[in-house]
């Protein structure tokens, strides 16, 4: 049995909240110069503001985006639709016809802007971070051959879970990974470690890849599928990890190559790595954090991987968030803006996914779809946010919030 003074020295180097995005800057919002005067109807809840808002003054958006939201949505309903905080809406989602989505929203939902404390200033800001990520095609081999040479692990059997609930309530939510030690529960290994176990090759491989890169970027994703060099296709999703802590590419750079923070994206990365192949695994295991994978099946050709809300994600409308702060099927239209690459775009998009790297209230990654297009995309994104979130009418807004808030 773990003893909670172990478990809690434990907690900072084995949690990790688990899809995965790309490995990006987080970049400082703006911050107000003076404490923003609070209106009667704001809804406050820890580092939470939320503001009572009007669909008419949303910034433009599309009716294909509402469409694309509602199929989301609709989705999510399948997993939710017996919830009391979504019964209505899922019932008067189903069988909605074309072209009234935006009414869908509209008639469904109250609309409130998203703020959040800043740490430093202790003011509410409403702009944060969004990222993106998407389903990558590898190719591989369930035999090691030739160029084949890079394993893609499923779960360990010697990987232990602890739900650290059972230990205190108000942990819920929240994981301790490791391995015994003889009667001890010690961190799992890191990537490094993990990469120098042979007992592993024998027992957890999925299949061999022909790029250790493309291999890398498969578990920052959490999912994707698989080219076999027989000619069929392989879905894989994210099963579980190792408990360390994810730790950017982008930031090594950085720090130990000299690269600017203004030319960093997964495509500037995968370039460095051409450039420099002597120096590949230390980057790599620059990253302790490592991913294991499960085989998918019983899903057609067109619907995208599963989500952590247990469902299929829809491209340009799915979102991963920090479940420590919102729920999983809430909506929201989010306003995304960068310069460089230039992208600016308004969209609802449904929470359906989690990710290790996605921590704040107002902190989203944004699903682009499968294959290079999507990642020539996802690779690029690092957007300025602004958020409306979209509570079910007669909810009160702290129904939309996780539990722990």
């Amino acid at each position: 049995m773990i003893n909670w003074p172990m478990t809690a020295a434990l907690v900072g180097s084995l949690l990790l909240f688990g899809c995965s995005t790309a490995p990006q800057q987080e970049t400082p919002p703006e911050k107000e110069t003076v404490p923003p005067t609070p209106e009667s109807q704001d809804f406050v809840a820890g580092d939470v503001r939320l503001r009572p808002a009007q669909f008419a003054d949303l910034p433009v958006t599309r009716d294909e985006d509402w469409e694309q939201a509602l199929k989301a949505f609709q989705v999510s309903c399948t997993n939710m639709q017996h919830h009391s905080l979504w019964r209505e809406a899922c019932r008067n989602a189903q069988g909605m016809p074309q072209g009234l989505a935006r009414a869908f929203f509209e008639g469904n939902f109250e609309l409130w802007k998203v703020s959040a404390r800043d740490s430093q200033s202790g003011f509410f800001i409403d702009k944060g971070l969004m990222t993106g990520y998407f389903e990558p095609i590898l190719r591989a081999s369930r035999v090691r051959h030739g160029i084949y040479q890079y394993p893609i692990y499923g779960v360990p059997d010697d990987l232990i879970t602890v739900e650290l609930d059972s230990i205190h309530p108000q942990l819920k939510g929240l994981r301790l990974r490791g391995k015994l030690q003889g009667r001890k529960l010690v961190p799992y290994d890191d990537r490094k470690g993990i990469a120098s176990r042979k007992d592993l090759e024998k027992k957890h491989v999925i299949c061999w890849a022909d790029d250790p890169v493309e291999a890398f970027f498969l578990q920052i994703q959490g999912s994707g599928r698989v080219l076999l060099d027989n000619g069929s296709l392989l879905r894989i999703g994210y099963a579980d990890q190792n408990g360390h802590p994810y730790r950017s590419l982008g930031a090594w750079l950085i720090e130990n190559a000299g690269l600017t923070r203004d030319e960093m994206s997964m495509q500037r990365i995968k370039q460095w790595v051409r450039d420099n192949p002597q120096r590949r695994q230390e980057l790599l295991n620059a990253n302790p954090n490592f991913v294991f994978f499960a085989e998918r099946t019983g899903y057609s050709d067109d619907q995208g991987p599963v989500g952590a809300q247990g469902v299929p994600l829809t491209p340009l409308a799915s979102v991963a968030v920090d479940r420590r702060y919102w729920k999983l099927g809430v909506p929201f239209v989010t306003a995304a803006s960068q310069s460089m690459p230039a992208m600016q775009f308004v969209r609802p998009v449904i929470a359906q996914d989690t990710g290790g790297a996605i921590k704040g209230v107002l902190r989203f990654d944004y699903f682009w779809g499968l294959g290079n297009e999507a990642g020539n995309r996802a690779g690029s994104q690092k957007s300025d946010v602004s958020a409306w979130v979209m509570v079910p009418k007669g909810q009160s807004p702290a129904a939309v919030f996780s539990q722990r808030l």
